[in-house]
């Protein structure tokens, strides 16, 4: 039986965030100012059919997959690669904290700008209404943050986990991670988090409390015309 977590976005999408989805049927994706995900519930061309009706030809598609699946027909692959899913069942506590706690972040803060300098990931123009963000701030801008983005069902995703490459090493990303963690876990709900296997802060949130849950694809699929 597939578990919630095999289908992230598409779990997300018609459940507690479907006031963000658009589509019917078996396919839904989030407004592009929100995030340029998508999902089916399935690989079939049923399901296709349904994305299709919701993406423009030429658009492409970031779906979280549970296998590389053959793009189907009307569509091709324009990229795929392999994510490790991490969950948090103990966060480890959160002890002092030589900068203070993370402050809560808003609409002034430049969140756009410390995204660009150190690319965490998709973070749209309004990615930051998705949940809580929190972060550090500096005297020329904010130092780190971090934040919610998908919701499912008895989970919260962690994301956009980001420090400037002056604050580095200072504790603040792990800070801004465990406080994320233990709100949603106070919450009642179990943090998650994705991280490509290359990225070496998978140690740090090994350290932090997270595990390896599985490993998904990211697959970027465009529509083709006609």
């Amino acid at each position: 039986m597939e578990h919630a977590l095999d289908n992230p976005i598409w779990q997300a999408l018609t459940g507690p965030q479907a006031g963000f989805a658009l589509g019917r049927g078996q396919a839904r994706r989030y407004e592009l100012a929100f995030a340029p995900f998508a999902a089916v519930e399935e690989n079939t061309p049923a399901a296709y059919a349904d994305l299709a009706d919701i993406m423009s030809p030429g658009s492409v598609a970031v779906l979280f997959r549970a296998t590389e699946e053959p793009a189907l027909p009307g569509w091709e692959t324009v990229n795929a690669r392999p994510l490790v899913q991490m969950v948090a069942d103990l966060v480890v506590p959160i002890g002092a904290l030589p900068h203070g706690a993370p402050v809560r972040l808003g609409a002034a803060d430049d969140m756009q700008g410390l995204v660009a300098r150190a690319q965490p990931g998709p973070f749209a123009e309004r990615t930051q209404e998705m949940g809580h963000y929190i972060g550090y701030r500096g005297e020329s801008g904010l130092r780190a943050m971090g934040g919610e983005r998908l919701r499912l069902p008895g989970y919260v995703e962690l994301s956009a986990i980001a420090v400037d490459s002056a604050a580095r090493g200072l504790g603040m990303g792990a800070a801004v991670v465990l406080h994320l963690a233990h709100r949603i876990r106070e919450q009642g709900q179990t943090p998650f988090l994705h991280v490509f296997p290359d990225n070496p802060a998978m140690v740090l949130y090994q350290r932090l409390g997270f595990r390896e849950r599985t490993r998904l694809w990211v697959i970027w699929r465009r529509r083709l015309a006609g």
